[in-house]
């Protein structure tokens, strides 16, 4: 863009729609941190599973149903505030979905029943539902060109969140208590301070964002073609986290149990994993910026059927390998799907990803109650055995179109 100069020799300051056509890193930067504090707070409660499954004598069948409790929460309420959000923007409604966090950190920390527990992680939910689409809703604000690095930056936050908690649970919850986890919610109080600032920034934006999506709404494609399209979309999103879940709430249990390694060192893997989860993150927005979403899909979920189906009949240093290949190959889909979603729905931003995230949350969340169930009828092994054929819906990519830029 060439610079504008007064008459005196100053410079004019460029028009707000010039600011959201280039990256603004700062912004993607802020709302990436405050994901890493919020499903790093999040992920305690999956990681605190195997405690309060001995401490309070759970049922593999109960552990489900708390994931279903906590994602269902999320997922029911994330499409409608992205629905609301898309009419009338809250961008200060990041700091209250923080706040619905700290107070569930709080209440899973004193919780000594299977309700309070539930209740606990109906308000981490809600906290969820709050802040994603809105976050989201950020992250393709604070784009410009590239949509898919910013969704990635920002899905990389996330992931690392959600990989640093099982290990600062390990080193804090564990030896110390379930109590402790009350000294997570002082992450929530930084997340808060953050995303006010964020939500400035995107009040002074805002409108001038959604004028642009509106002008840019074409694709050239029919109603149809876009209705299903999102239907094989979610039926790519069900194949990736049921299969996701499966590893993110059981995965501690299954090493246990077929290898008999101890709570702290069946932990360790967990964060290995899900640090592969964040690597892999990185990759898939940024490539399908350059190569084409669509090409990303067909890598991420048909490609990693081969190491799923492998996974359950090797030994413990090839299952750490495995995981991390499938933790890698299989993170690379969400934000190429999602970005996809969007440009197939254009000026929905906060609807399509509170519908994308909210169903990624309800997938997972039914997954655990089923594959608990599954657990608890034949055993944890079952449930890999099982699952390693649900990347094979990979197929379906072949029916998405190839979406034209307006």
């Amino acid at each position: 863009m060439e610079k504008t100069l007064t008459a005196d020799g100053h410079l004019v300051p460029p028009p707000a729609s010039d600011a959201l056509n280039t990256t603004t890193y700062p912004v993607i930067a802020a709302i990436s941190f405050a994901h890493l504090l919020n499903d790093m707070m999040q992920s305690v409660l999956l990681a605190i599973y195997p405690m309060l499954k001995l401490g309070l004598n759970l049922s593999f069948a109960q552990i489900g149903l708390i994931t279903l409790t906590y994602q269902l929460t999320a997922s029911l309420l994330q499409p409608l505030i992205g629905l609301y959000t898309d009419r009338r923007p809250l961008p200060y409604s990041l700091p209250l979905g923080m706040g619905f966090t700290l107070f569930g950190l709080l209440a899973l920390s004193q919780a000594g029943s299977f309700a309070a527990v539930l209740l606990a992680a109906m308000l981490i939910g809600m906290g969820s539902s709050v802040f994603h689409p809105e976050s989201s809703r950020v992250a393709r604000m604070a784009a410009g060109r590239q949509p898919g690095l910013a969704q990635s930056l920002f899905q990389i936050g996330g992931n690392l969140g959600a990989a640093i908690g099982p290990l600062l649970a390990a080193l804090i919850i564990v030896p110390r208590g379930q109590g402790s986890a009350a000294w997570f919610s002082l992450f929530a109080l930084l997340g808060v301070v953050v995303l006010s600032f964020v939500g400035r920034w995107s009040s002074h934006h805002v409108a001038t964002f959604r004028k642009r999506m509106q002008a840019h709404a074409g694709n050239g494609l029919s109603r149809r073609q876009i209705g299903w399209s999102l239907v094989i979309l979610g039926l790519l999103m069900f194949s990736k986290f049921f299969y996701m879940t499966s590893l993110s709430s059981y995965y501690t249990f299954y090493l246990m149990d077929r290898f008999g390694l101890p709570l702290a060192s069946a932990q360790i893997y967990l964060f290995v994993f899900l640090f592969s989860v964040a690597a892999g993150t990185v990759l898939g927005g940024p490539v399908g910026d350059r190569i084409g979403r669509k090409r990303v899909i067909w890598g991420s979920i048909l490609g990693v059927a081969p190491f799923t189906m492998l996974l359950p009949h090797v030994g413990l240093w090839w299952t750490g390998v495995l995981s991390v290949i499938i933790g890698m190959i299989l993170a690379s889909a969400f934000s190429a799907i999602l970005v996809y979603a969007q440009e197939l729905v254009p000026g929905k931003v906060g609807a399509i990803s509170g519908l994308f995230f909210g169903f990624a949350f309800g997938m997972g969340g039914i997954g655990a109650a089923l594959l608990g169930q599954l657990a608890d009828a034949t055993s944890i092994e079952t449930v890999y055995q099982v699952c390693a054929y649900l990347p094979l819906i990979g197929l379906l990519t072949a029916f998405l179109p190839t979406i034209r830029k307006a």
